[in-house]
């Protein structure tokens, strides 16, 4: 892909279209009028761009691995329900995030990422028609107990290459629907087993369908780099946010070091 990169060096060069530079610790958001998008903030090893992944995607250097939660198709209307058989029932517990999906309205197109390395798309049971052979992977997002009671017992995702199926349990997201900061945010622990599962070679982590940034905390947390795409303005502050809060705290996930090993005296292992 053609790359066109602007950093701080480059804003003299770049003044008639440069609007706002604002600098905060690790923290830079620019925003520029003749760019494909409408702002773009470095935080540590994160690349963050407010606009629509598909003006933007020509625009980027390589990427390893694309990790997402694409629009399904489904014309959601923004509302998260907790209630017997889905349907509302205990309206006192629903949520509605007041901003729709965006591009939901229309089917979901996944053929402009099928050329990446590595991808995860999660949904794939919404647009599996338009993919290719590839290995399933399941979040299991309840227990046991809880299978059949209300809408999904878990989310289906597609992963380029191979043909097996994998599952991976969290349940920490079934009792938080007030805490969620987007409607269909994923766990950070799920998203990182995602991002694993591409091998130490994926260090660059592209989400163009970014939401709230766990895709991108995820990333930070295993010491990789992020480059992250929203459309709508408050999900794309949300995620600055929380990969701020992010790059500030220790790499949960990082690989620890080699444990020494104890030699003799003729250099070889004891």
């Amino acid at each position: 892909m053609a790359s066109q990169n602007i950093n701080a060096q480059d804003c003299d060069a770049v003044a008639a279209d440069l609007q706002i530079v604002a600098e905060a610790g690790e923290r830079q958001a620019v925003e520029y009028s003749g760019q494909p998008w409408k702002r773009r903030e470095v935080i540590g090893d994160a690349v963050l761009y407010l606009g629509d992944c598909r003006e933007i995607l020509p625009t980027l250097d390589k990427v390893d691995a694309v990790v997402t939660d694409p629009p399904y198709g489904m014309k959601w209307d923004g509302k998260v329900s907790v209630g017997k058989n889905g349907n509302g029932a205990t309206g006192a517990r629903a949520k509605h995030y007041g901003v729709t999906i965006a591009e939901d309205d229309q089917p979901f197109d996944p053929s402009p990422f099928l050329c990446f390395p590595s991808v995860v798309l999660f949904g794939a049971n919404h647009f599996g028609a338009r993919l290719p052979i590839g290995t399933t992977l399941v979040w299991v997002k309840r227990l046991d107990a809880g299978f059949g009671s209300f809408l999904s017992d878990g989310e289906v995702a597609w992963e380029k290459g191979g043909h097996g199926v994998y599952a991976f349990r969290d349940t920490s997201l079934m009792s938080e629907t007030h805490q969620r900061a987007h409607p269909t945010q994923k766990p950070v622990e799920l998203m990182r087993w995602c991002i694993e599962r591409q091998g130490a070679d994926a260090q660059t982590i592209l989400d163009p369908f970014m939401g709230s940034g766990t895709t991108g905390v995820a990333s930070l947390k295993l010491g990789r780099k992020f480059i992250g795409i929203e459309i709508e303005p408050k999900y794309f502050d949300i995620a600055c946010k929380r990969i701020a809060e992010a790059y500030r705290q220790p790499r949960l996930f990082a690989e620890p070091a080699p444990k020494p090993v104890q030699t003799d005296i003729f250099g070889g292992a004891a």
